[in-house]
């Protein structure tokens, strides 16, 4: 479906203190990876879609996602930050798990079927615990292969 959360496409503590730095810091993660993505231009992206409705799911969790021309694949990237970043939640609580879906822009299926899959594994209260426990990066990306 997308490319397995490995530790390059992990940050296991978010520096970032506000949304609109959650998203640029996870932009410019991508754009360090990906050649052609400007981290600019996917930050803007990323704020236009929080303008049609925050993507701040609650439980802790923001699903931030678009489609980008020329991306050849789904991608997935996740940030975390132990003490939380006001988002715009449903349930108006802090985020501490990211994850950033980004789609080729022809993709419509698949898209929303991975957004659905995020949705479902985050559901369970252990997959967030251990994800918000976790000590490390590699311990993260040990999680992520077992659950997704």
């Amino acid at each position: 479906m997308f490319k397995q959360l490995d530790s390059t496409r992990i940050i296991s503590r978010l520096a970032a203190r506000s949304k609109k730095e959650v998203l640029a810091e996870l932009a410019a993660a991508v754009a360090a990876q990906l050649p052609g993505v400007s981290a600019e231009e996917l930050t803007a992206l990323l704020l236009e879609r929080e303008g049609l409705g925050s993507t701040g799911v609650g439980d802790g969790i923001a699903l931030p996602h678009g489609k980008i021309r020329g991306l050849p694949e789904l991608v997935l990237w996740f940030g975390r930050s132990p003490e939380g970043i006001a988002f715009d939640t449903h349930d108006s609580k802090p985020a501490h798990l990211f994850f950033l879906l980004l789609a080729p822009e022809e993709s419509s299926t698949a898209y929303l079927k991975a957004l659905a899959r995020l949705s479902r594994t985050l559901k369970t209260p252990q997959v967030r615990a251990r994800l918000l426990g976790a000590a490390d990066t590699d311990e993260l990306a040990a999680i992520f292969r077992e659950v997704l």
